[in-house]
């Protein structure tokens, strides 16, 4: 071992050995109904992005995971229900397990799979638990969808994801454009947090090209990694600091401003966040207003997201009798960061789009 630098790591307390990405997949390796899965949905994914297939591409599930039971639990309604309405959608599952804080909070299941317990920050636990449910939701037949935050996350669950999505707060870094450029699924680009859309034109654009970055090999050896590009990246609308962006006006704005940049109209748009005012209750408005403007014939919208767990509305993680987090008093099935819509709304919207 090399003698520390007098000038290094100052700030850094310690180091924790992470699992290979290969170690990780030796031990849980995809099956062959799960690889078949993820395959189908990208080629969904892709035929609806391309034009060539007129159904919907619906990102539904919770805001963020954090129990994997409740999680599976909802994977197995979602798979009927996506089973029940596939003739007008497809249905993608958000598992989100990393999630971007505007300065702190809990971060995840990856980071913190205990929930601030005396198990803090057990991030080899966390991205088993992800890859074990991504194995278990692909296995029931439906396609997941996920956030990548970390670059170096997808090394470990990339053969798992048929669509990622790049968050409003990393769209314009060119770490994030990087590494999209190297998945193996279709991508979604969000507006910025303040609404505008020009960082997500100027991400797929990236996205698009080869790049050259530092990363990880299978091993976990740090590694340059070489990229092809990534030609399904897309714009998805989220809404911004002042405004919503889903009106009829503002998807053709936003489309037309596709086509002029050269890229492909293609849409998606967030029921949450800004566009429902972080209002769970308002998200069904923003749905409704997408599938009256399909049918209107605006074929630039190509998908919608929505945040949707077991049970309406969020909660906090209560504190028990010394005062510390106690993951054990939380509610089964209620988000504990954006509050969500509950599994008998996203039912009843899902199933509007039949009509």
């Amino acid at each position: 071992m090399t003698a520390a630098s007098p000038t290094q790591n100052l700030n850094v307390t310690g180091f924790d050995p992470l699992i290979s990405p290969g170690g990780l997949n030796e031990a849980l390796p995809i099956s062959a109904a799960a690889a078949a899965t993820v395959t189908r949905g990208r080629d969904d994914i892709q035929r609806i992005l391309r034009g060539d297939d007129p159904r919907l591409l619906a990102v539904v599930g919770p805001c963020s995971i954090h129990d994997v039971d409740a999680a599976g639990e909802y994977a197995q309604r979602l798979a009927a229900l996506a089973e029940e309405v596939s003739d007008r959608l497809l249905v993608v599952m958000r598992v989100y397990f990393e999630k971007p804080r505007t300065t702190v909070g809990w971060k995840g299941l990856i980071n913190d799979p205990f929930l601030y317990s005396d198990r803090v920050f057990d991030m080899n636990t966390g991205i088993r638990r992800a890859r074990e449910l991504l194995m278990r939701i692909a296995e029931l037949g439906l396609p997941a969808g996920t956030e990548f935050l970390d670059p170096f996350t997808p090394q470990y669950l990339d053969d798992l994801v048929s669509w990622a999505a790049i968050g409003a707060r990393t769209t314009e870094s060119q770490t994030h454009r990087q590494m999209a450029s190297g998945l193996s699924m279709p991508v979604g680009f969000k507006n910025a947090t303040t609404g505008d859309l020009q960082v997500a034109l100027d991400a797929m654009k990236s996205a698009m090209a080869p790049h050259h970055f530092v990363g990880i090999d299978e091993e976990g050896h740090a590694a340059v990694v070489h990229t092809r590009g990534n030609a399904y990246g897309h714009a998805i609308l989220r809404g911004g600091h002042s405004a919503t962006n889903y009106a009829p006006e503002d998807i053709a704005a936003a489309a037309g401003r596709l086509v002029a940049a050269g890229l492909n109209p293609q849409l998606m748009v967030d029921c949450s966040h800004a566009n429902s005012g972080k209002k769970h209750t308002a998200q069904a408005k923003v749905w409704d207003s997408v599938l009256a403007q399909r049918a209107a014939g605006q074929r630039a919208l190509v998908g919608v997201m929505l945040e949707s767990n077991l049970e309406p509305g969020n909660q906090g993680v209560p504190t028990g009798p010394n005062g510390r987090p106690d993951a054990s008093k939380l509610l089964r099935g209620v988000s504990i960061t954006d509050a969500c819509i509950g599994f008998e709304e996203t039912q009843r919207l899902l199933r509007a789009a039949q009509a």
